[in-house]
């Protein structure tokens, strides 16, 4: 993996949420940093940021970023992105998969067959699109001659959390994690994925803003979209990393390994403890 500070970094889906907190920290390291996504113009999208808006947070933050307009369901848009990266960079330091779908309905209560239908999107743009993108990154990261994976997850790739659609999509990006880190681990590349906590994206603070009183114990465990940055910065770093790749990690767990801290001075505590334990993967091989 090159310097830190001259790191190639892409990160997908970072308009906004923890995409855009994961862009931003890792410019901070004075990476160049793709950011991809949808959205051009504030007022496209309900919720606040752009790609554009991300790229010049990065650039502000000491690091270039560099914006990308990006359906991540659309494949050919995926592979001139990252024709777009070998172009201009040669290599690929490190992929954060994060982009997905987040349907309407997704967390309303109730059995999946009164969800609508549309909730299997995230099977698209959450699943199939973190393969397509290690896919067409895969030649730069072997040009790199090291490199980082990593696919943002949750608890709920284990335990029941807004139904079946969510939890498959989940569970699959945790599995290929461990898939891929097979293919990838004699070229030195480490792949892992990160349970990130519950996040103070701008949807999280629209809904805590609302009822301030019904969420404000809630609120003091969240995270930062930023503090997955930073632990993905420290276990670029760490020279054991390979024997990391192909695992679950819970990032709060991984900061505190890393003696990393939110941008408000606090630990993020683990969620473990109330979730359960991480999900693990056999070690046999069947080629």
């Amino acid at each position: 993996m090159g310097l830190v500070s001259d790191r190639v970094v892409v990160v997908t889906g970072a308009s906004r949420g923890a995409g855009r907190g994961i862009a931003v920290a890792l410019g901070g390291t004075g990476a160049t940093v793709y950011v991809t996504g949808r959205t051009r113009n504030e007022g496209d999208a309900p919720l606040p940021g752009t790609v554009y808006a991300t790229a010049e947070a990065v650039t502000a933050a000491g690091g270039k970023g560099i914006a990308v307009i990006c359906d991540h369901a659309d494949d050919a848009q995926v592979e001139a992105l990252f024709e777009q990266v070998r172009s201009e960079q040669g290599r690929l330091d490190i992929l954060v998969n994060n982009a997905t779908c987040v349907p309407d309905g997704l967390t309303a209560s109730g059995p999946f067959w009164e969800k609508p239908l549309s909730l299997t999107e995230i099977f698209d743009v959450g699943m199939r699109s973190h393969y397509t993108a290690s896919y067409f990154a895969a030649p730069l990261l072997l040009a790199s001659g090291s490199g980082l994976v990593v696919n943002t997850s949750s608890f709920g790739g284990r335990i029941y959390m807004h139904g079946p659609a969510y939890g498959a999509g989940k569970a699959a990006a945790d599995k290929m994690a461990h898939d891929m880190a097979v293919d990838f681990r004699p070229h030195n590349v480490a792949v892992i994925s990160l349970w990130m906590g519950l996040l103070l994206t701008e949807r999280t603070r629209a809904v805590f803003e609302a009822e301030p009183d019904m969420y404000a114990d809630l609120a003091a465990t969240a995270e930062n979209p930023e503090f997955s940055g930073l632990v993905i910065d420290q276990l670029a770093r760490d020279p054991q990393l390979l024997e990391k790749s192909g695992r679950v990690f819970i990032g709060a767990e991984l900061g505190e390994e890393y003696g990393v801290v939110d941008i408000n001075g606090k630990q993020p505590p683990s969620h473990r403890a109330f979730f359960g334990e991480t999900t693990s993967f056999g070690e046999a091989i069947v080629e």
